[in-house]
């Protein structure tokens, strides 16, 4: 049966995957899609959306759309909910929609640390929550996209670390919760991926900031490429990964290993 490059077979299941236009959110969507899985793809940015469907279109699973802001979290059962009526059943949230900034401690304001904690935190938990009775149905999961700097403090990155941070605690207290349950829940935490969040330009360090402190964390090997962190997540997500439950999974290239 025709699968993803990594054999996934998806045939008959649903994903909901965020932030889907562009980076990790769109290579899973389209591995996903490669392998049989029927997907609606969200994230904020509409072009960037209708680009992952047009790559999607060889299928030999199924791709819709939604364009959604997740920081507004009184949307986030209705998204849910869209996914199911999309295609009758729910298999596997994939959580990845993320952003990040740099500042000083002293300059993060009250606006820029609610936001980064809604998208990257809350907005996770809400979607689960709408979520889990139909990932409960369908024997299931969840697969959350953490970070490095959630696991080893950053300097400069202090709500994008806390968020992460906490998304590493929420998806190990949702799986103690639900241990009885025929559901898994799980996180991946990759370092520095090419993606457009690492592109140049794009997380740009505040003015007159360390470079001693970046290189602590800049890693010593290369950066990741997303397909293969979405191939991990289509393993961790299926009946392959079935002794993943409450784990965080590192994918960094040993950065945060010492």
């Amino acid at each position: 049966m025709e699968g993803d490059r990594m054999g996934h077979d998806y045939t008959g299941k649903a994903a909901l995957v965020t932030g889907a236009a562009s980076g990790l959110g769109q290579a899973t969507a389209l591995a996903l899609v490669r392998a049989g899985c029927g997907v609606l793809a969200v994230d904020v940015a509409a072009e960037g959306l209708a680009a992952t469907a047009a790559a999607a279109q060889a299928g030999p699973g199924s791709i819709q759309t939604l364009t959604a802001d997740l920081s507004d979290l009184e949307r986030c059962a209705a998204v849910v909910e869209k996914a199911v009526g999309a295609f009758g059943r729910l298999d596997l949230l994939c959580n990845i929609a993320g952003i990040a900034r740099m500042d000083y401690i002293a300059a993060v304001t009250p606006e820029q640390w609610r936001r980064i904690i809604d998208i990257n935190l809350a907005a996770p938990f809400f979607l689960s929550q709408a979520a889990l009775p139909h990932l409960i149905e369908t024997k299931g999961g969840i697969v959350n996209v953490a970070s490095s700097a959630g696991i080893q403090g950053q300097a400069y990155m202090s709500p994008y670390s806390a968020s992460k941070a906490g998304l590493i605690g929420l998806t190990k207290a949702m799986a103690m919760e639900l241990i009885h349950a025929p559901v898994r829940i799980n996180a991946v935490a990759p370092a520095g991926m090419k993606t457009p969040m690492a592109a140049p330009g794009h997380l740009v360090p505040p003015e007159g900031f360390s470079v001693d402190l970046l290189m602590r964390y800049a890693g010593i090997r290369e950066q990741a490429d997303p397909e293969a962190v979405a191939d991990f997540i289509l393993y961790v997500g299926s009946g392959r990964g079935a002794f993943f439950h409450g784990a965080c999974l590192s994918m960094d290239q040993g950065q945060t290993a010492g």
